[in-house]
């Protein structure tokens, strides 16, 4: 399996991605990439869709499967993809506060400490949907990692209901393009591929 070394803050930069949307409480001190170039079409494109890849810590071919899937149903597709991306198992692990990075929370459900709907899942590509419920498994809760969530305050989205005394959460619907808090322009994105 590919794995992206690359270093976090330095690649959000280059992108420019605040660190905080990465989960990260980091600030950079340095000013942002300027380019001295004025950024064709393509490469406006192209600059989108890497910086949603990195968000949401996906390869090009998996990217690509899920942006196909998603112009395949009904509606737009690139709020298709976003809305697809939002349910991936690994972000709502990262939303419901369990893990403080995508990253962290791909690491976690590849693990294996969490169940969905009761069964054993291990799959961060996994698309959840609304009444699907996530819990920590109960040998995990007793790590020091699970602990220390008991006594954080954790916000989570609006589609999302949080029991941070079971330890799991619901969803309560699926995520729609509103709840992507991130600043993403998908228009790019289907420009892109449909060259």
């Amino acid at each position: 399996m590919a794995k992206n070394r690359e270093p976090v803050l330095k690649r959000a930069r280059a992108l420019g991605i605040e660190p905080a949307y990465m989960g990260y409480n980091k600030k950079s001190n340095r000013h942002p990439a300027q380019s001295r170039k004025k950024k064709s079409e393509y490469g406006i494109q192209l600059n989108e869709k890497q910086k949603v890849k990195f968000l949401y810590g996906l390869q090009e071919t998996q990217f690509r499967n899920t942006f196909e899937k998603a112009s395949k149903r009904p509606g737009s597709a690139g709020e298709n993809l976003l809305i697809m991306l939002e349910s991936r198992f690994d972000n709502v692990v990262f939303r419901m506060g369990f893990a403080a990075t995508r990253r962290e929370a791909r690491q976690l459900v590849n693990h294996g400490h969490f169940l969905v709907n009761g069964q054993k899942a291990n799959i961060p590509s996994m698309e959840l949907k609304a009444g699907d419920v996530v819990s920590v498994k109960q040998k995990s809760q007793s790590s020091v990692k699970f602990k220390e969530l008991k006594d954080m305050i954790i916000t989570t989205p609006e589609w999302i209901d949080l029991n941070m005394d079971k330890f799991e959460g619901k969803i309560l619907r699926t995520p729609v393009r509103a709840d992507v808090d991130m600043p993403i322009e998908e228009h790019y994105i289907v420009e892109f591929y449909s060259r």
